[in-house]
């Protein structure tokens, strides 16, 4: 049977703190779903349709990543894409009990789910999105801090 691990996550932007965890996932599983979820009760900085655009760029060489969208709870979406695992990362003790909770509820939805977890590398582990957006909203350069070039996408993101 083929192992499937979905990489769930709203990806706004996508940072190279994700690209690592899912080419190590990668490495791992069969197949590696990068999943852009669309949180209702977010405000998004860089549209959906965008990030799926600047993702599957990113990994076009990368055969057993690929990249979707959905919207509902992530345990169901994981069944739908056949996958019976998430691929979370965690950069610090704040991160495990946020996911901790997260997959128990998903575990609950989804019995067959299991969460893997990976420690994220230590240079990428200041790395957020948050960050990358607040950056960016005061105009300072984040390309380092994203595996594509900010202004790929800058007449998307919100001013």
């Amino acid at each position: 049977m083929k192992s499937i691990a979905l990489f769930p996550g709203s990806f706004d932007p996508f940072t190279n703190g994700h690209y690592d965890i899912a080419m190590r996932g990668a490495k791992l599983f069969d197949e590696v779903i990068i999943a852009i979820g669309n949180n209702s009760s977010k405000q998004r900085y860089i549209p959906v349709a965008r990030m799926l655009e600047v993702i599957e760029r990113i990994f076009k060489d990368q055969s057993n990543i690929k990249v979707q969208t959905f919207k509902g709870l992530t345990a169901e979406f994981a069944r739908e894409a056949g996958a019976r695992f998430l691929l979370r990362g965690l950069r610090n003790t704040t991160d495990f009990e946020y996911e901790n909770t997260i997959a128990q509820a998903n575990r609950h939805v989804n019995h067959d789910l299991e969460t893997v977890f990976l420690i994220t590398s230590p240079p990428l582990a200041a790395i957020s999105s948050s960050i990358i957006r607040e950056i960016h909203k005061y105009g300072g350069n984040v390309d380092d801090f994203i595996p594509f070039r900010f202004s790929e996408i800058a007449d998307s993101a919100t001013q």
